[in-house]
Order: structure tokens, then sequence, then C-alpha cells
């Protein structure tokens, strides 16, 4: 079940930085770091997440950056790492 909402949050969370429009150096470094993580998180062929304290840190850093700009992005980021504290991380 956990792994179900993972991939639905991360597909939401996809569709969410689709939509980001102002874009600066330091938001395209986090933007590009959330896409390479979303991509290996959705990749995993075994379907277990393993734990990765840079991915969490990274998602952290994100939901900080995005908190004021980008309040639904950011909420998805917030149920995203919920979601990955549950299973373990």
């Amino acid at each position: 079940m956990e792994q179900q909402k993972l991939r639905e949050l991360l597909n939401t969370l996809h569709q969410e930085l689709e939509q980001v429009e102002s874009i600066d150096e330091n938001t395209e470094v986090v933007l590009s770091n959330l896409r390479s993580d979303m991509q290996r998180l959705l990749d995993e062929k075994s379907g277990v997440v393993h734990e990765d304290e840079s991915l969490m840190k990274r998602m952290n850093e994100a939901l900080d950056h995005f908190e004021e700009g980008h309040p639904k992005l950011s909420l998805t980021l917030q149920l995203l790492l919920e979601s990955l504290a549950k299973m373990g991380f």
C-alpha cells in the first residue's frame, strides 16, 4: 500500500514541478535534483525503496526552498516525506 501511495505522490510531485514557472539558478538546481531523485525512486525494479540520507536531506531542502512561493508543491513534498518516513527513511 505504501509503495502505491509513494508512486502516486511522486507522480503528483512530477506534475507540480512541471508547473513551476519562475526559475532562478538555485531553483533549477533544486528542480534538477528532485527530478533525478524521483526518477530513481520510480525506477526501483524491486519495488523496495532503500534508505538514503542524502535523498531525505535534498527533499527537506527542496521543501524549504519552495515553501513560501509554491505552497501546493510544498504540500506534495511534505506528503512525500511523510510517506518515506513511514517506510523507514
